[in-house]
């Protein structure tokens, strides 16, 4: 593919910076609180770009499994529902049993996220039970490989090693059906998140009260096991996270600051973690042949144009209490050179659309990619949650040779919406599982008086 040509060969566009605010919740089986904007920081600025959300113990009975494969569960709805009305639109999402991985996109970013995959690895008993384990979604930004993993690991104080275990485990087994990368590691960021689990050792439950009362923090980090456990381990020594200067997130009585009275009275822990990887250089060691000192020369060639990542914010909130978990939440400012800046693919409306006539529109392929049977054309209503949320579509033309070819299709006028509005034009590539053509092509409906609705066509 063009874009792919573009990247490997070193090309780069004018340097971007967005913004990504990652959260991290164990919700303990709990509805969502009504309003979730607090935890979301909508009103930050500069404006985030990406939202990715993790949750932990989402309620996996059997009966509310089956319900949201038929509807959509609740925590999604009520991200969704706040986050479309301010332009954003779920990218993908990806479930095991309480596992559960959002992320949402500024729509318009979204001809820019493409290859999206997702994934998940099971670790609870044995392997074949999906209490514990990891899910994962990765996708192209911007030309650039991201990958983010959600993770639920072993509980309890004497389980820190497996606890490295199963988060190597699912580093390394993880797969993509993406030929550059085809795991976690391979991705040019990644971000690790989720209720990790590990506890703080040693100490009695006094000393750790009372250096949490008093602000002492600090006192309690010699002895914390993750800290501890990145000075024995490589693999997370690749791994960055920021001052852990947020109270221990875990375990509180629910709607309460308080932490667990109950009669476990179980250690305060800063269980709920946010972790970073920006995929180290490979150097040629003297012992490499010519032809991979070449290879190895051109992936240093590729990467010429790194990632910055700056973390802005790393805290919990605690106005939260429908769990025993309090989230944290992780905003991070992202500096990268595009790899490319034009949709693949370009969708207009043509003519006047009227809902007492077959509307038509065109779509011409600016890159090669590879299209599928499946693609789909669809019109959305701005303010649409997600690439499935469309008032209806049409299926494209499917030619194996798309570059830089003119289509049109036609819509049947029973199709067209009768209620007026403004709506998005969206080309879907399966393939890619993306939104890769939403041209934001805004349609301004006006009913006249024998109430046929008439479409005024307007380019953003």
């Amino acid at each position: 593919m063009l874009f792919n040509c573009l990247h490997n060969c070193g090309f780069y566009l004018l340097p971007n910076t967005d913004r990504i605010h990652v959260v991290t919740w164990n919700v303990a089986s709990a509805e969502p609180p009504v309003d979730v904007t607090s935890l979301l920081q909508l009103d930050v600025q500069p404006p985030t770009d990406l939202y990715v959300i993790g949750l932990q113990e989402v309620n996996a009975t059997p009966v509310r499994l089956i319900s949201d494969l038929i509807v959509e569960d609740s925590w999604s709805h009520a991200f969704m529902d706040t986050l479309a009305p301010r332009g954003f639109v779920k990218v993908t999402s990806v479930r095991m049993q309480g596992l559960l991985l959002l992320v949402f996109a500024k729509q318009i970013h979204l001809p820019y996220i493409r290859d999206i995959r997702a994934t998940y690895t099971r670790t609870g008993i044995f392997g074949y039970w999906g209490n514990k384990g990891g899910v994962s979604v990765r996708f192209s930004f911007y030309g650039h490989m991201v990958c983010f993993l959600n993770c639920h690991l072993a509980a309890h104080v004497n389980y820190a090693l497996q606890r490295v275990d199963e988060f190597e485990y699912i580093l390394e087994t993880q797969e993509f059906d993406i030929p550059d990368t085809p795991q976690i590691r391979d991705h040019k960021l990644v971000f690790c998140f989720g209720d990790l689990n590990f506890r703080i050792a040693d100490h009695g439950l006094h000393f750790l009260r009372s250096s949490i009362n008093s602000g002492r923090l600090n006192l309690l980090w010699g002895k914390e096991q993750l800290l501890m456990m990145k000075k024995k381990e490589p693999f997370l020594q690749e791994f960055e996270e920021g001052p852990l200067n947020f109270k221990p997130t875990y375990k509180f009585d629910r709607n309460s600051d308080s932490y667990d009275t109950s009669g476990k009275k179980r250690k305060p822990a800063w269980t709920d973690r946010i972790l970073w990887r920006i995929k180290p250089k490979v150097f040629p060691s003297d012992d490499d042949d010519d032809d991979e000192k070449s290879s190895i020369s051109t992936n240093e060639e590729q990467d010429e144009c790194p990632i910055l990542v700056t973390q802005d914010k790393y805290t919990s909130d605690m106005s939260y209490g429908v769990s025993d978990h309090k989230p944290v939440l992780g905003t991070f400012t992202l500096e990268v050179r595009k790899g490319f800046d034009t949709p693949l693919v370009h969708v207009s409306p043509l003519g006047v659309w009227s809902a007492d006539q077959d509307a038509l529109l065109t779509y011409s392929v600016q890159e090669d990619f590879m299209s599928s049977t499946w693609d789909w054309i669809g019109l959305y209503k701005v303010g649409f949650k997600s690439a499935s949320d469309y008032e209806t579509f049409v299926w494209m033309i499917f030619n194996e040779k798309l570059a830089f070819l003119w289509f049109q299709l036609s819509v049947e006028k029973d199709e067209v919406p009768l209620l007026g509005g403004h709506y998005v034009l969206g080309y879907y590539s399966t393939n890619m599982q993306s939104l890769i053509g939403p041209n934001l092509v805004l349609v301004v409906a006006n009913e006249k008086i024998n109430h046929c609705v008439n479409y005024q066509l307007i380019h953003l």
